[in-house]
């Protein structure tokens, strides 16, 4: 008989993470996770920035059991359900600004994809404007938004309308310069970017409130103030792509929190049912209206057990104050970790907000990335 690791090589069609030792995981509870043969293993990852309030967590569970007794599955674009009449009424109050219509599909990929599709109808614009060293997924739309090489690779060619701002990446100034002198140069060329590398037709700028596979890049203080109303003078969407960084990682219950901006669109993931597959994205009343009958659907989206498991999710994260916590927890690690960069030359920078934290490894003065020291590190 096959293992499992022999069962996946030769029947699942996977992308394992290169040099990866295969572990087969039997069970989880909390941050702990244990393979078949009974090794516990600290799952510092949260599942990538899923499992917010910690796997197998009794509450969610409990209401997932609750809601499968009674209703598994109905198509939410043919019916209603409660659960999920509940969670998008639950939604609209605790993101920030007017977002109030919620769409529901599976994945952050799918929801990013319904939110640019949605931005296209409410503007009658087909253009965006993304970051370098951005990730929003997998798929076509999210690959072409995309500014990473390395993600793109072998897949081309990908949506045209599709052009790059440099990121807010302060160690690594696209500009060459130094915050806070620099008055933000990074956020100043979304002007020149719209003006020179579009045709003027852009619906939106899609950014992720911190970029997370870029490296944990945050934008300092005043960016997005800034990137606001450079949209706002052109009449221009903001959508955040809040897949890895919403419920409560980075201190707030959504890191756009820490600017003082009013999305226009919001998409969320990972963290919102903590393990079960769902996502979202919402937008404000008016947007959310340019959809009509039949436009956009999705089969499981809305799924009553998903959404069910989400409603317990976030109120375990108010209940126990996980924003806070992640808050006070994190001031606590960096300033331990900044400990480790006046004892350590490899330790570049590191960075964060909340316990969605970064360190950069580099070999010199001069910044080289130090590829191999984090490989031996992370084996």
């Amino acid at each position: 008989m096959l293992s499992t690791v022999e069962k996946y090589r030769k029947y699942v069609n996977t992308a394992m993470v290169e040099k990866v030792q295969p572990v087969v995981i039997e069970r989880a509870k909390g941050a702990n996770v244990t393979d078949v043969e009974g090794k516990s293993y600290i799952d510092c990852f949260s599942g990538i920035a899923v499992v917010n309030t910690g796997h197998c967590n009794e509450k969610v569970l409990e209401a997932a059991r609750a809601q499968m007794e009674k209703l598994v599955h109905c198509c939410s674009y043919v019916y209603y359900s409660q659960p999920t009449a509940d969670l998008a009424e639950k939604l609209a109050a605790i993101t920030p600004g007017r977002l109030q219509k919620t769409f529901f599909g599976n994945s952050g990929a799918e929801a990013i994809e319904g939110a640019l599709r949605l931005a296209k109808q409410f503007t009658g614009r087909t253009e965006f404007v993304a970051l370098q060293a951005s990730f929003h997924g997998r798929s076509y739309a999210t690959l072409s938004i995309t500014g990473n090489s390395g993600r793109k690779r072998r897949g081309g060619p990908y949506m045209v309308g599709c052009t790059f701002l440099p990121a807010p990446y302060c160690y690594r100034c696209f500009f060459e310069l130094t915050y806070p002198t620099c008055e933000m140069r990074c956020a100043r060329a979304l002007e020149e970017v719209i003006r020179f590398n579009t045709y003027d037709n852009v619906a939106a700028f899609i950014a992720e409130p911190l970029l997370g596979e870029g490296g944990i890049i945050v934008p300092p203080d005043g960016y997005f103030k800034l990137i606001e109303s450079i949209l706002k003078k052109h009449d221009i969407l903001l959508v955040v792509d809040e897949v890895q960084t919403g419920f409560a990682r980075t201190g707030e219950m959504f890191a756009i929190e820490h600017y003082g901006v009013e999305p226009d669109l919001l998409v969320m993931a990972k963290g919102i049912a903590d393990g079960f597959p769902l996502s979202a994205f919402i937008a404000r009343e008016e947007i959310a209206d340019a959809f009509r009958p039949g436009d956009h659907l999705s089969t499981f989206g809305g799924n009553p057990v998903s959404c069910a498991a989400a409603l317990a999710n976030i109120e375990f994260l108010e209940e126990e104050r996980l924003a806070e916590q992640a808050r006070k927890k994190g001031e606590v690690l960096m300033a331990r970790l900044r400990g480790l960069k006046e004892k350590y030359p490899l330790v570049g920078e590191i960075r964060g907000k909340g316990l969605m934290i970064g360190i950069e490894l580099v070999r010199d003065d001069q910044k080289t990335p130090a590829q191999a020291e984090a490989s031996a590190i992370r084996d």
